[in-house]
């Protein structure tokens, strides 16, 4: 810095001094750029300013979802089998599609049916109520939550919500669609996928008629509602939103008109990445709305639905999320594997063109049955990323 002279003499050139000496000492507390701390706050400096160029370096993370579990008294039968007597044993029927739904940053299941806290209630088909170990089979076979909206959330009424939310929390496994009071159903789960947060909402059509006690007790599909929802978990913190749909008419393929409608409106919103389907029991397309996925229906993962054959089809979907920009994120690549239950034994199998020809065909054409998708079908786990 220069000091310019005014032509007083030496009154002008001991003011000079003086201001030399004080430059001086600022100079010693300063940094080597000239730029005073305080309280770890950098001040402004009148001069030359200091730029500091900040790396950015994106997030990617995959999701993996699947269909419903809907254990028919066939599934609990193998599953006592398993358990030799000792209850119920799940993770055979898993074990095949574990490394693919470990493999991913954020696995997601379906569980249609209450479950029983500790199987003093076990019923099937129309008013299920279902074993507690199937949640600690899904936490050991790699998922991290679950929906759980259905149209048989409340067929045990509220004390089968109560329970099921307890075996979840119980199991270290996340759910979002059940609530044991206003305050729980208000702060559905966010999860951490490979440093992202990653809120999940789930809702349902119907309760097949059954009462709501509480309106928090299960979610219902109000396309007002989910948008607010969405909104609230992302002031919550979510980066990336994901809404589980229990929709769709029963054993129909094509997405039905009110899907669609409900997909165009949430995927319009800034607050929802993509939507996961499940409810219809057979396979419905993958689309894109709005630069977004929308999986009209992943089919059925567990079940003893065995006739027709497309009710054994089913399919792991593949999502992988990346951010483009701070804290802006988008889908950029949707991949599934075809899944079939095998019998005898009710194993989830990954199917290819030669293990099961019929059932990988059906999955691949009702998959792009809108003629807007076309794979990848994928096995190997290394190929999510």
């Amino acid at each position: 810095m220069s000091t310019r002279s005014s032509g007083h003499g030496v009154g002008t050139r001991a003011i000079a001094l003086a201001i030399a000496f004080v430059l001086s000492l600022v100079a010693v507390t300063c940094g080597t750029d000239g730029r005073a701390s305080v309280s770890g706050v950098a001040a402004p400096t009148t001069s030359e300013s200091t730029t500091t160029t900040t790396t950015f370096e994106p997030r990617t993370f995959v999701v993996a979802a699947t269909g419903d579990f809907l254990l028919h008294t066939r599934v609990l039968e193998n599953a006592a089998t398993n358990a030799g007597g000792q209850g119920y044993d799940f993770a055979p029927m898993l074990a095949e599609i574990s490394p693919m739904i470990r493999a991913a940053d954020l696995a997601i299941c379906h569980s249609e049916t209450p479950l029983s806290i500790d199987n003093s209630v076990i019923a099937d088909y129309p008013i299920f109520s279902v074993p507690w170990e199937i949640a600690r089979d899904a936490k050991a076979a790699g998922y991290d939550g679950c929906s759980t909206a259905s149209n048989h959330s409340l067929d045990q009424g509220a004390r089968g919500v109560m329970e099921t939310v307890e075996v979840f929390e119980r199991a270290g496994l996340g759910q979002s669609g059940m609530a044991r009071s206003a305050q729980e159903a208000a702060t559905p789960p966010i999860y951490e996928a490979n440093g992202v947060q990653v809120g999940h909402l789930s809702y349902t059509y119907g309760l097949n008629g059954m009462p709501l006690p509480e309106t928090w007790m299960a979610n219902l599909i109000d396309v007002d509602r989910i948008l607010a929802d969405a909104a609230a978990i992302r002031a919550r913190g979510a980066e990336v939103v994901l809404v589980s749909m229990h929709w769709g008419n029963e054993y129909q393929h094509e997405p039905s008109p009110v899907q669609v409608e409900q997909a165009t409106a949430l995927l319009n919103s800034p607050d929802i990445d993509a939507i996961i389907g499940d409810h219809v029991h057979v396979i419905q397309p993958i689309d894109t709305i709005n630069g977004k996925p929308v999986i009209y229906g992943l089919g059925n993962s567990l079940s003893n639905q065995t006739d027709p054959a497309p009710k054994r089809d089913g399919m792991i979907a593949y999502l992988t999320i990346t951010e483009v920009a701070p804290a802006k994120f988008v889908t950029e690549r949707v991949a599934y594997t075809p899944t079939w239950v095998h019998y005898p034994g009710t194993i989830i199998r990954p199917v290819t063109p030669e293990t099961v020809p019929e059932s990988y065909q059906r999955t691949a054409e009702n998959v792009n049955l809108l003629g807007t998708f076309r794979g990848p079908v994928i096995y190997d786990p290394a190929e999510m990323r």
